[in-house]
């Protein structure tokens, strides 16, 4: 009988995850990551209720249930790493890094010395030899956030709901008899959760209030709190002007200058070219790729040459540290980070 190590978030995709390992007759072991429990201020971290439930789950699906706690790397290489990027002017994305690093590497890892054969997760994705398949729920699949898992991980990785739709799920949770059936999916990024990402990063970061100007005209239009928080192409919060509305089109980062624009056509907007850093690949890319610029964007077409992408069509510019994601046909083939 092989052992599986399935981390338990607490949620229903996890915990149905479980219930169906074990019911295809592998012993199952489940594992509450510890990874962030700092409370802040007006933002309270649902950690211990999230552990709750998951040992909820366990008692009821008659398991064996570990703690693994990785507070200390998860500060590390996925909180530091978000706020040092977000003080270069990038906006990055802490789901990719957390996977990265914590759930398919430190997790495994200690996983597999602690004797699991396999792991598991309730993520929405498919694996076949080492290759990452997007997932039945086309709406759910989480493929975009796992694109920077090695061959070597996914090779003894079972993802049980992949193949689902999400009421699929849902039902299974209830035929099951889980204590967390109907408890509502978390938003947000992993640790920062419903809040809003200004209010956390003013904890870390001395944030500078700064002008706001017009790009065509230099023309001072109000003040910002801080550069750091805009991305380019962002229309909301911004508070300045009348009548049509003003997006992000420049950043300055040194000056703590925000640029904006009314004219959608400005070409700080739009893009047919994406150079990239930190490109992984789990196999090499074919020169014809399709691409996806954020969770759940449609597919692109483009060609890759190493470092840069060049797009079939313009595209609204993505934020620097944003990933871009390749696929060929079902398969994620891997991607990078935009400069």
């Amino acid at each position: 009988m092989k052992t599986v190590y399935v981390g338990m978030s607490g949620g229903v995709d996890s915990s149905v995850s479980a219930a169906l390992l074990k019911e295809q007759g592998y012993h199952v072991v489940g594992v509450y990551m510890k990874n962030w429990s700092k409370n802040l201020p007006g933002m309270k971290c649902p950690w211990a209720e999230d552990l709750a439930d998951a040992k909820r789950v366990a008692v009821n699906l008659r398991i064996d249930f570990k703690v693994f706690d990785f507070e200390k790397e998860y500060k590390q290489k996925v909180v530091d790493y978000m706020i040092e990027e977000y003080k270069k002017g990038n906006t990055p994305n802490p789901d990719i890094m957390c996977n990265q690093e914590i759930k398919f590497k430190l997790f495994a890892e200690t996983a597999f010395e602690d004797g699991a054969d396999l792991i598991a997760t309730g993520h929405y994705a498919n694996v076949e030899d080492g290759k990452l398949l997007k997932a039945k729920d086309e709406n759910k699949d989480q493929t975009y956030f796992l694109y920077r898992v090695t061959s070597e991980v996914l090779k003894r990785t079972l993802f049980p709901v992949g193949n689902m739709l999400k009421p699929e799920v849902k039902k299974l949770a209830e035929k099951f008899g889980l204590v967390n059936a109907h408890k509502p999916e978390s938003m947000g990024v992993c640790f920062v959760g419903e809040a809003n990402m200004k209010d956390f990063l003013s904890e870390f970061i001395d944030v500078k209030p700064g002008e706001i100007r017009e790009l065509e005209t230099d023309k001072k239009l109000g003040y910002h709190d801080g550069a750091i928080f805009y991305t380019i192409g962002q229309r909301h919060g911004l508070n300045v002007g009348e009548g049509l509305p003003y997006y992000v089109a420049k950043k300055d980062m040194e000056k703590n200058i925000v640029y904006v624009s009314k004219n959608l056509n400005e070409k700080n907007l739009w893009t047919k070219e994406i150079k990239l850093k930190d490109v992984f690949l789990r196999e090499e890319a074919p020169k014809e790729i399709e691409i996806r610029v954020r969770h759940r964007a449609a597919l692109i077409p483009a060609t890759f040459d190493g470092d840069t992408l060049h797009l079939k069509n313009e595209t609204k510019r993505i934020a620097s540290g944003q990933s871009v994601v390749f696929y060929k046909d079902n398969v994620c083939l891997g991607g990078g980070i935009i400069e």
